[in-house]
């Protein structure tokens, strides 16, 4: 297949539909873009923002425009030869009112057409949700919901419903036959023996209504992490698989989408036979596209976290993964070591958390599993109980023994999940599995030695396969799939949204897919791991933003310059924690905000300035204040130390939020816009880089949307703000040379230029970039260690690109991400032979021991085409 060159992602929602997109195509074609990457496009809940939580699998979304403005967008993208990938979300979908499938097992309960479409339990050992599916939406408990009149029977089109608040929920039709015009009134919750009528009507129900909170307790179908509204699919059902891709598998094979990215697939039960059994349709089905569609194979990623040692398997036929990897290993280059110390000491001195991040992450996998996934956890333990109660050997143990193994297990599992099926374990998962066993062996109690050994061995460490047909093997295998479906929402929750909101060191290492404990990469490292995805996943995706982020990827940039500041950043933080003392107040009992969210607060307020804000600029701080307020309490809520979504503290989250605002008044502000300055282009010079190795790097770069320009967006929702498109365009076209952006650099442009000189050498050479090989070029002299250098080449095509790392001792307090030429006295990078011409800077030079001085100009970035050998 030919690869995409670029992706564009753009995300959809009613404020900005497919139709909107048109217009954008243009400018994105000019940019060099040759796919647009789109959020999911299907039905989705009303008013939806992101589209993940999709209601109907059938339809286009009509908030975005329908099918009509697909076709649109896309006879756009053909007139400039570009393609559309689609995201698609086979784990999940949006459940409640609008989602008929669920209405329809609401309604029928187990003799629903969909009763297995969705993961439920309907073998629960509570007998009040036997057969049932819990529904946690109540807003108070079940009684006083009921008392307070929010529960009555009504007529909507001939049916009989259950009105709930706003909301109609189905009645079965055993439990209303024979209901009567008096119906109404023989069910009036004002009256103790309408409220009796009506609870035994409810109680008749394929469904149980509970109060909200309790779904963590006790909820009986698969969820989206601990989402209530998304309610797991079991895609591994060949029926499931086909009806919730029939739309998409139509749109492809019409010609109006070109691939496919897979959101959240560690929560299939079996991601391998789904992305190979994905591969084999959309293979199929390429025979059926028309003339003028693109006819090469799919482009197909998967969303997936890896671990640092950890590979995505080359046997599930995919091109690779989202890219989470990427900017974990990007970030981390530009990352000075020598401030992990200082960084180190300053956290633990402030908060007096001797806690490293691994630890942090262990204690909150534990609280997760009580706070957010006791079904779950319950639900694992008992799939594990039967398979020993099927064994006669095992019938003895007990589920509250195996309950305790579970837990210990599951917190210190070290990745995602792991793939068993029937024939087992493999090697890589062997290991993995002998971490998680290690780990818990330090904290179980010695009674259950024996029995975690013994799990360890129903989940995958005998094949299934080897064991004869019968309920053990069944059992067995049912085991393992829950087991794997659970581990991947608590390492998440557990991770990204509970210890990267409490383990404050360094935010810019805080980020999904990124291991915090890790500060920094050597370069050599770096390489190695391009070396290693030439070989084994050229196509895949390279992102450094995304939909996800928890930072943008320039905000990310910037604050990495704190590790190579960090004395000097750690006496700025005593100073003002010294000078800002008397802003911090007492709530709820303690002192707000507390020395870690203070600290992690300083980084924001540093990382996020932006660039073009003045200190004495009122509407302009009170903008700033108002998105950093939005991120300080969501990141309050996710650490679930003071505050919580479910219990929120406003007391302390109001406190936090007025420290906040008065460090952005007077004096305060401007010391924090004065650091702010002190690391801006050290950090832009770190952006271009990131950016540059993006788009050279082995792999296909993905450009989110707005990170064309400056990126400093915070958590979601602000990194979807709308986005400036004529800006764009307008720049674009007055085609400026990177060197010539440098003298107003704050605009962003000058990595517009960058990106757009990359892409138009991606397009002019697709095959070195989507086939090249890749080898780090030799670096010598006094400022060896600031430079990443390497070359790409393929069937006599070379491009050799040199990036910067590690500036601020040249460009702290700088004006501009300019490097003079002094700073690498004495520094050479070695070429191939050959003639080569510059698309940072003009000029040609011959290969060779070059001076890194003429290789860069004043540039932070270099890039260098070949004509040839000499």
């Amino acid at each position: 297949m030919s690869p995409p060159r670029a992706l564009a992602r753009l995300q959809f929602h009613a404020g900005f539909t497919l139709d909107d997109a048109v217009p954008v195509v243009g400018y994105y074609a000019s940019l060099g873009v040759s796919h647009l990457y789109a959020s999911p496009i299907l039905r989705a809940r009303a008013g939806s923002t992101h589209g993940y939580d999709v209601v109907d699998c059938h339809e286009v979304n009509p908030e975005l425009g329908g099918e009509d403005a697909l076709r649109r967008l896309v006879a756009a993208l053909r007139e400039h030869g570009m393609s559309l990938v689609v995201d698609i979300v086979p784990n999940h979908m949006g459940v409640g009112t609008q989602n008929a499938w669920w209405m329809d097992v609401l309604r029928h309960g187990r003799e629903s057409r969909y009763a297995n479409y969705f993961d439920i339990d309907w073998q629960a050992p509570d007998p009040l949700l036997r057969s049932r599916v819990l529904l946690p939406i109540l807003g108070a408990g079940y009684d006083e919901t009921l008392r307070n009149g929010h529960l009555h029977i009504a007529r909507r089109k001939e049916e009989w419903v259950l009105r709930l608040y706003d909301d109609d929920l189905p009645l079965s039709p055993a439990s209303v036959a024979g209901l009567g015009d008096d119906a109404i009134a023989r069910h009036d919750p004002e009256s103790d023996d309408g409220r009796a009528a009506l609870h035994a009507l409810i109680e008749r129900q394929h469904y149980r209504l509970a109060f909200w909170k309790l779904a963590s307790d006790m909820v009986n179908y698969r969820r989206f992490f601990d989402i209530n509204e998304l309610a797991g699919l079991r895609i591994e059902r060949t029926a499931v698989f086909e009806d919730t891709h029939k739309t998409i598998f139509r749109l492809y094979a019409e010609g109006l989408i070109d691939g496919l990215r897979c959101d959240h697939v560690d929560g299939l039960a079996d991601p391998r036979r789904y992305c190979r059994q994905l591969r084999h349709r959309l293979d199929k089905l390429r025979l059926q596209r028309p003339p003028g569609a693109p006819r090469d194979g799919a482009y197909l990623v998967v969303e997936k976290i890896l671990a640092e040692d950890e590979s995505l398997r080359l046997d599930w036929r995919t091109d690779g993964t989202t890219g989470y990897e990427f900017m974990d290993q990007v970030s981390a280059v530009l990352h000075d070591g020598a401030g992990e110390a200082p960084l180190t000491e300053l956290w633990r001195h402030l908060t007096g958390e001797s806690a490293d991040f691994a630890t942090q992450a262990v204690r909150a996998r534990r609280q997760i599993l009580v706070d957010s996934f006791e079904a779950e956890l319950d639900r694992t333990a008992r799939a594990l109980f039967a398979s020993a109660r099927a064994d006669v050997a095992t019938r003895d143990v007990s589920l509250a023994a195996i309950r305790r193994v579970l837990i210990e297990l599951l917190v210190h599992f070290p990745v995602y999940r792991t793939y068993a099926g029937g024939a087992g374990r493999d090697a890589y998962d062997e290991a993995i599995f002998a971490r998680a066993v290690e780990g818990a062996l330090r904290t179980i109690r010695v009674e259950d030695t024996e029995l975690l050994h013994l799990v360890a061995l129903w989940l995958g460490g005998v094949a299934p396969r080897s064991l004869p047909p019968g309920p053990v093997r069944r059992a067995r295998e049912r085991a393992i799939a829950i087991f794997q479906q659970a581990t991947s929402p608590v390492a998440a929750k557990a991770v990204e949204d509970t210890a990267g909101y409490r383990y404050g060191r360094l935010l810019s290492r805080n980020e999904v897919g990124v291991d915090a404990a890790q500060l920094s990469m050597t370069p050599e490292a770096f390489h190695a791991r391009c070396v290693d995805r030439a070989a084994t996943l050229p196509h895949n995706l390279l992102a450094t933003a995304t939909h996800d982020h928890k930072r943008g990827e320039d905000l990310r940039a910037r604050l990495a310059v704190l590790s190579e500041v960090a004395e000097r950043w750690v006496i700025t933080v005593e100073r003002w924690r010294i000078r800002h003392a008397d802003l911090r107040r007492r709530a709820d009992g303690r002192m707000a905000p507390s020395a870690g969210d203070e600290l992690m607060l300083y980084q924001m307020l540093v990382g996020a300035w932006p660039l073009h804000l003045a200190p004495d600029d009122v509407d302009g701080l009170e903008l700033f204040a108002t998105r950093i307020a939005a991120w300080q309490r969501k990141a309050l809520r996710e650490a679930k130390r003071w505050t919580r979504w479910t219990s929120p503290n406003e007391p302390y989250e109001d406190a936090c939020e007025d420290f906040l605002r008065a460090v952005l008044s007077g004096d305060a502000a401007a010391e924090l816009a004065a650091f702010a300055e002190y690391i801006a282009t050290p950090g832009a010079a770190n952006g271009l880089t990131q950016t540059v190795l993006r788009l050279t790097t082995p792999g296909v770069p993905d450009i989110y949307q707005g990170t064309d320009y400056w990126d400093f967006s915070l958590v979601d929702p602000d990194n979807r703000r709308p986005v400036d498109f004529p800006a764009r365009a307008a720049s674009l076209k007055r085609a400026a040379a990177p060197r010539d952006a440098l003298a107003h650099w704050r605009d962003g442009t000058i990595k517009q230029a960058v990106i757009a000189r990359l892409l138009w050498a991606r397009r002019e050479h697709p095959e070195l970039f989507a086939r090249g090989s890749y080898r780090p070029l030799e670096v010598d002299g006094p400022a060896a260690g600031h430079v990443l250098a390497f070359v790409r080449e393929h069937r006599g095509q070379r491009i050799v690109v040199a990036a910067a790392r590690h500036t601020a001792p040249w460009l702290a307090g700088t004006s501009a991400p300019a490097i003079p030429a002094g700073h690498w006295a004495g520094t050479t990078v070695v070429l191939p032979d050959g003639r080569w011409t510059g698309l940072m800077v003009e000029g040609d030079m011959q290969g060779g021991a070059v001076d890194a001085a003429a290789l860069f100009g004043d540039m932070p970035v270099a890039a260098w085409l070949s004509h040839g050998a000499s």
